[in-house]
C-alpha cells in the first residue's frame, strides 16, 4: 500500500529534520517543513498533504491548536507530537479531535506506530463516512417512493440523520418571509424510535400564542446560510432576545443547537434545526457532516417539493399536519434495556451508528451502569451476530496466566501446560471480542494486545506458528483512561488504538427519570422469582431514590429492590433504608479517639433509627421497618443492649 504524504508542521528545526529521516526510511513522502501557522497554510494549499505532523508551540502568535482546527475544516487528519504541557493547553489540545498524540522526547518506534494507528484511524473514519452516505442515500429514496405522509416523511428522514446528529428536539420549517405565513413542524423525542409531532395548531396551543405571533418570533431567529452550531454558552447568548427557538429552549430544556440550512432554489431555504438537552452535543465535526450531506439533503428536499400536498411549493396560510403513523413499527434492538432519558438514548444512537462497521469500539462508564450489555447489543446489531462472542474479564485474570487466556498455548508450553489451550481471540475468530475493565490490564500485556491489534495476528504460547485472526474488538472500563494514559499505566498507542469510537455510559443519578422504571422492572423479576404479591413502591420511596446519589448505578438499584422484596411483609414497599440514611444515622455517633466494638455501633444505630422514628418500634414508620428488621427481633437486640422502650440508655 502506498504510503501517505506527510507535512511536518514544527518549529524546532532539529526535531522536525529528526522527524522527516525517520518518515523517509519508513518509505513516507515528506512534502515540507514548516515552523508557523502561516507557512503551514500555504504548504497544505501547494502540496495537499495527506497527514500533518503538528507541534502545539509554533512561531508566531498562532498555535499547533489554532492550525488543528483548520486543519479539520479541510478534513485533513492530524497528529500532535509536543512535549508534556499543562492540562489547560492538554484539554483544548484534545478538544480538536487528533488521530494521536506523540510526547517528546520520542523513539523512532513511537512516531511510526502512532502514525500507522493514526492512518487506521482515518481509513476507518472514511469508511465509515462512505458507508453513512450510501446507507442515507437509500433510505432517502425509500422515504421518498414511499405513501406515507409528507410529514411523516419529513420525520422519518430526521430519523435516519438521528444516529450521526442527535437531537432530543427537532424544528423543521422554512425562511420567515412575512408576518402573515408561516409553517413550522417539530419533532419532541420520548423513546428510542418514538416522537412526537407538532404542528402550527399544536404549537398554537403549547406556546399559548396565535400564527401571527408565533410568525413574529421566528422572524427574530437568524437566517444562517451555512451550518452553524451552538454550545450552552452560545445558545444563551443567540437566545438574549424573545424568539421562537427561545420558546422551545426554554421549554424543552434545550441546551445546544445545529441548525442545518438546505437551499430550495428561487432564493428559498427550509432549515433542519436540531437541539439537544447536552451542552456540549455538536461540535466542529458536525459541521464537517453538514457539508458532506448537504447534497443529499438537497436531493430529497427537491423531491418532497414535487409532492402535491408539499408545504413548501405554494404559500402556506393554513397548513393543518396530518397526524399518521410514519412507519410499521418494529421491534426495539434495545428491548430489556430500560429508559427513555436523553442520555441513554444518545447511547443507544451510537450503537445504532457503529454496530454494522468493524471499528473498534471503547465503551467507558462506572461500574453497574450496564457496559456489557451495551457490547451485547453492538454485536447483535453487527454483521458478525451469527459468530462468536466472546467475553472476558481482564480483571479477573491472574498477571501468570493472562496470555495463556488471550492467546492460548502449547502441550508443555510451561509447567502445567498438560494440554493444547484455545485462546479467547482464536475463539472469537470472525466474531467478536469484548474485552471488559481492559485498564486493568498490566503494561506487558497491552504491549502484546497491540501487537495483535496491530498485526492481527497471534501466536500461542510455546508455538511457532502464527495464525490468523479476524476479529472486532470492544473494550469497557470503568477507568479514567486520559488519567491513566498520563500517569503511565495505560499505553498511549493502544489507547488511540481502542479509542476509535468511545460510548460513554451515563452514571444512573444523571438519568433519574429511569429510577422509577428500571425499580418497577426489578421489583417484577424478583416478586415473580420470590413468589411474592408486591403491587409497587410508594411514590415517596420513589422520590427518596431519586434523591440518592447511586454510586453502585444499575447493579446497586437491583441489589436493593432484591433485598426489599426479600424483607418486606406488606404488598406495597413503603419503606427503604438507602445507604445515605444509614449514613446520617452514623453520623450520630460521637467520633472518639477509640475503636468501637461491634455491639457498641449497633447499639448506635438502633438509637439513631429511633430517634429519627419518635420513640416509635411497630408499624409503618416505625424503627422495625426502617431497618428491616421483624420488630420480635429489634425488640430483642434492645432488650440485649441495654436499649429501653423509651431509649434511653
Amino acid at each position: 500500500m502506498k504510503k501517505k504524504k506527510i507535512l511536518i508542521v514544527e518549529n524546532e528545526f532539529i526535531i522536525a529534520d529528526v522527524l522527516a529521516n525517520i518518515l523517509k526510511t519508513a518509505a513516507y513522502e515528506v512534502c515540507g517543513i514548516a515552523d508557523s501557522v502561516k507557512e503551514a497554510l500555504e504548504m497544505v494549499a501547494e502540496f495537499r498533504p495527506e497527514f500533518v505532523l503538528l507541534d502545539i508551540y509554533l512561531k508566531g502568535k498562532l498555535t499547533g491548536i489554532d492550525l488543528a482546527h483548520q486543519l479539520t475544516e479541510m478534513n485533513i487528519p492530524f497528529i500532535y507530537i509536543s512535549a508534556n504541557s499543562n492540562q489547560k493547553i492538554l484539554e483544548a489540545a484534545k478538544v480538536t479531535n487528533p488521530y494521536g498524540f506523540v510526547i517528546k522526547p520520542f523513539r523512532e518506534k513511537d512516531v511510526l506506530i502512532a502514525l500507522d494507528i493514526a492512518v487506521y484511524r482515518h481509513e476507518n473514519h472514511l469508511e465509515t463516512g462512505t458507508r453513512q452516505n450510501a446507507v442515507l442515500q437509500k433510505k432517502a429514496a425509500e422515504i421518498l417512493s414511499s405513501s406515507i405522509t409528507w410529514e411523516s416523511k419529513i420525520l422519518e428522514i430526521s430519523k435516519a440523520l438521528q444516529p450521526y446528529i442527535p437531537f432530543e428536539f427537532l424544528s423543521f420549517g422554512t425562511k420567515q418571509e412575512d408576518e402573515v405565513s408561516f409553517y413550522e413542524l417539530c419533532f419532541s423525542r420520548i423513546g428510542f424510535d418514538e416522537y412526537q409531532s407538532m404542528g402550527c395548531a399544536e404549537l398554537m396551543v403549547v406556546t399559548n400564542r396565535k400564527r401571527h405571533e408565533l410568525a413574529a418570533l421566528k422572524s427574530n431567529d437568524p437566517n444562517n446560510q451555512m451550518a452553524t452550531w451552538y454550545d450552552e454558552k452560545e445558545l444563551e447568548a443567540l437566545l438574549e432576545k424573545p424568539s421562537l427557538k427561545k420558546i422551545y429552549a426554554e421549554r424543552y430544556d434545550l441546551k445546544s443547537h445545529l441548525s442545518f440550512p438546505i437551499p430550495l432554489g428561487n432564493d428559498k431555504w427550509c432549515y433542519f434545526n436540531f437541539y439537544s438537552r447536552r451542552p456540549d452535543a455538536y461540535q466542529a465535526d458536525h459541521l464537517i457532516l453538514c457539508n458532506r450531506l448537504q447534497p443529499l439533503l438537497i436531493t430529497f428536499m427537491e423531491g418532497m417539493l414535487q409532492a402535491p400536498n408539499s408545504p413548501l411549493a405554494t404559500e402556506v396560510q393554513n397548513y393543518t399536519v396530518k397526524h399518521h403513523k410514519a412507519s410499521i413499527e418494529q421491534p426495539s434492538p434495545f428491548s430489556g434495556i430500560i429508559g427513555n432519558s436523553h442520555l441513554l438514548l444518545t447511547v443507544f444512537d451510537h450503537v445504532i451508528q457503529v454496530s454494522k462497521s468493524d471499528s473498534s469500539v471503547l465503551i467507558l462508564g462506572e461500574s453497574g451502569t450496564g457496559k456489557e450489555k451495551i457490547a451485547e447489543r453492538i454485536h447483535s446489531l453487527s454483521l458478525r451476530k451469527e459468530k462468536p462472542f466472546v467475553r472476558i474479564n481482564c480483571a479477573a485474570l491472574p498477571t501468570s496466566l493472562i496470555d495463556s487466556e488471550l492467546f492460548g498455548h502449547e502441550k508443555g508450553a510451561f509447567t502445567g501446560a498438560h494440554e493444547r489451550k484455545i485462546g479467547r481471540f482464536e475463539q472469537a475468530h470472525s466474531g467478536t471480542i469484548f474485552l471488559d475493565e481492559i485498564g486493568e490490564l498490566p503494561l506487558e500485556s497491552q504491549s502484546k494486545l497491540l501487537r495483535v491489534l496491530q498485526e492481527k495476528e497471534i501466536e500461542r504460547i510455546g508455538g511457532r506458528v502464527t495464525i490468523k485472526t479476524d476479529v472486532r474488538i470492544i473494550a469497557a472500563t470503568n477507568r479514567d483512561l486520559d488519567k491513566e494514559v498520563a500517569e503511565g499505566r495505560f499505553r498511549l498507542d493502544l489507547f488511540y488504538r481502542i479509542n476509535v469510537f468511545p460510548i460513554l455510559m451515563p452514571p444512573l443519578r444523571e438519568r433519574k427519570e429511569d429510577i422509577a422504571d428500571l425499580a418497577i422492572h426489578f421489583l417484577n423479576i424478583y416478586t415473580r422469582k420470590i413468589g411474592k404479591n408486591i403491587r409497587g413502591i410508594s411514590p415517596q420511596v420513589l422520590q427518596n431514590m431519586k434523591q440518592y446519589h447511586w454510586p453502585g448505578n444499575i447493579r446497586e438499584l437491583e441489589n436493593l429492590i432484591e433485598r426489599n422484596v426479600l424483607l418486606t411483609r406488606e404488598d406495597m414497599i413503603n419503606n427503604m433504608v438507602l445507604p445515605t440514611q444509614l449514613e446520617q444515622y452514623a453520623s450520630v455517633i460521637p467520633t472518639e479517639a477509640t475503636v468501637i466494638t461491634m455491639s457498641e455501633g449497633e447499639r448506635a444505630h438502633i438509637l439513631a433509627a429511633l430517634k429519627k422514628c419518635n420513640g416509635k418500634i411497630w408499624g409503618q414508620g416505625g424503627a422495625a421497618s426502617l431497618l428491616n428488621l421483624p420488630p420480635t427481633t429489634l425488640n430483642s437486640k434492645m432488650k440485649k443492649l441495654g436499649i429501653r422502650k423509651d431509649f434511653g440508655s
